[in-house]
């Protein structure tokens, strides 16, 4: 088994520099119905994906599913606005990495304090912000992957031939993904961390204000 490890490297090098995210401004400003939602993400993903004819970006029973899930504020009069879309975006992103639970538990304080709100802080500005480090960002990733690499080419030096080819190549998987599994733990933790504050927090607004308790109290002598 030949591989070319060079040739892959610099192809996908070549494949950070043509990333792309959505723009907030490339979104339809006029609400959507679903077949329009589908059609537009499909048209901006579709060649993002491992399996371009074949991995589905968006169909109509997921978007029911995520409304059901709250992690996607119901449609008005069967149309979604704009910051559906975003809010679409976003589960298309984390769905790849994060349990269901953990994207209603890491969407749902945003949806509910943002959501169709407005002020400096809306869904949009949130959106344009997480996103406007984006170039150095694949920047910083692009050094990182070509560093693992050089790594992993020291690895195995004992062993000749194409075993230590394949083994290399193995090692650098192996670095990528204890990449991915540490972060993903770290994200977890973080969502853990954020399910608890906002239960709290709902907890703490159930309790009765102590100084409207008093004026009652007042009231009724």
């Amino acid at each position: 088994m030949t591989i070319n490890t060079e040739d892959l490297i610099n192809s996908i090098m070549a494949s950070f520099d043509r990333i792309e995210y959505i723009k907030s401004e490339d979104i339809p400003g006029i609400d959507l119905y679903m077949d329009q939602v589908t059609t537009f993400m499909e048209s901006h993903m579709r060649d993002k994906t491992r399996h371009p004819k074949e991995d589905k970006i968006l169909t109509k029973t997921m978007i029911n599913n995520y409304a059901k899930n709250d992690l996607l504020p119901p449609p008005v009069k069967k149309k979604y606005s704009k910051e559906h879309m975003l809010v679409l975006i976003f589960i298309y992103y984390f769905k790849n990495i994060l349990s269901i639970g953990d994207i209603q538990n890491l969407l749902h304080p945003l949806t509910d304090r943002y959501f169709g709100k407005a002020g400096a802080a809306d869904l949009t500005a949130i959106y344009d912000e997480v996103f406007r480090y984006e170039e150095e960002e694949v920047e910083m990733l692009k050094k990182d992957v070509a560093e693992r690499y050089r790594m992993s080419q020291n690895t195995f030096e004992e062993v000749d031939g194409k075993d230590r080819e394949f083994l290399q190549y193995f090692s650098f998987i192996c670095m990528l993904s204890f990449d991915v599994y540490m972060k993903k733990q770290l994200i977890e933790k973080m969502i853990d961390e954020l399910a608890m504050k906002t239960a709290a927090a709902k907890e703490e607004a159930k309790k009765p204000d102590p100084k409207k308790e008093k004026g009652k109290s007042k009231e009724s002598k």
